[in-house]
């Protein structure tokens, strides 16, 4: 049995786990998820499936139309994304030949980092996590604008990693892993860091699917079980995004981003600065607080 085989067998079983807590979690929690909430689900997922990513894009539609509590929208993202990420995972580990010790190290690194990320997360308090995510989504911003001017390598034609060079990706994909349990999308740092370190930027679409296809269910269980989501809004990501992914996967199968990629590049910051401005607001409020009590 090859190593790819056994990778989507561990992937059923993973995802099988994971399906069984969420589907208790909706039996109990009787979930109406809105229109609203699916389309989003739809949208994201679609263009998630494209490469463009999907947790900048549906925290800014959570804060526009305010769908989700900011502290329960890191939960909501890993635990709504998760089924139509391994949908996605399964399609392109299959049709994208990458080495798979790199593809298994870098996936299990991943997930070791967002199995850790998740512990944390989960019992955050709102302003923590507002600020938090602000500053890495200026982060992601950042690194877009960079891959949208070339100022980073566009890659080379290896689909494998020498030790030297896996063990830097294996490093920064387990900090990667772990901010995704914050919100922030793997997709476009894990894009930048295969062609940083070489590989055919394609490479990097089962390494980054595979690697969120694998952690994300793991850490949705901790948010799960620490009841850190928005349920209704979880599962209409759920409903909207597989049907936005193999429609994306194997109707559309590739569009000319440029200028949706500039538009995410907006969206991100938008996100940010209303997050960092929320969070760094409540910071303050609180110091300012005990001065008016004096005052009153």
């Amino acid at each position: 049995m090859s190593a790819r085989v056994i990778l989507d067998v561990v992937l059923a079983l993973v995802t099988t786990f994971f399906g069984v807590n969420y589907a208790r979690s909706a039996k109990a929690g009787h979930p109406k998820p809105t229109g609203l909430g699916v389309l989003v689900g739809f949208v994201t997922n679609f263009f998630d499936t494209l490469g463009i990513g999907s947790f900048a894009t549906t925290t800014t539609a959570f804060r526009l139309w305010r769908m989700v509590r900011d502290e329960w929208i890191p939960g909501t993202l890993n635990v709504g994304h998760s089924l139509p990420t391994v949908t996605q995972a399964f399609i392109f580990t299959a049709i994208v030949p990458v080495d798979a010790t790199t593809l298994v190290a870098m996936i299990a690194a991943a997930v070791a980092g967002g199995w850790l990320g998740a512990g944390v997360v989960a019992g955050m308090p709102r302003r923590a996590i507002r600020i938090a995510m602000g500053t890495a989504l200026l982060v992601a911003a950042t690194l877009m604008l960079l891959t949208q001017l070339g100022v980073f390598p566009k890659g080379g034609d290896t689909l494998s990693l020498s030790p030297p060079l896996l063990l830097i990706g294996v490093v920064v994909n387990f900090v990667l892993g772990a901010l995704v349990t914050l919100g922030i999308g793997l997709y476009a740092p894990c894009m930048i860091l295969v062609s940083l370190l070489g590989m055919n930027p394609t490479a990097a679409f089962p390494i980054m699917m595979g690697s969120c296809a694998f952690l994300m269910p793991i850490a949705s269980t901790r948010f799960i079980s620490k009841g850190g989501f928005d349920l209704p809004a979880a599962v209409a990501l759920t409903l909207g995004g597989i049907p936005g992914v193999l429609i994306a996967a194997y109707v559309v199968k590739s569009l000319p981003l440029t200028a949706v990629r500039w538009l995410v590049i907006v969206v991100v910051l938008y996100a940010a600065t209303g997050l960092l401005r929320a969070g760094l607001r409540r910071v303050v409020t609180a110091k300012v607080e005990p001065a008016a009590g004096l005052i009153t």
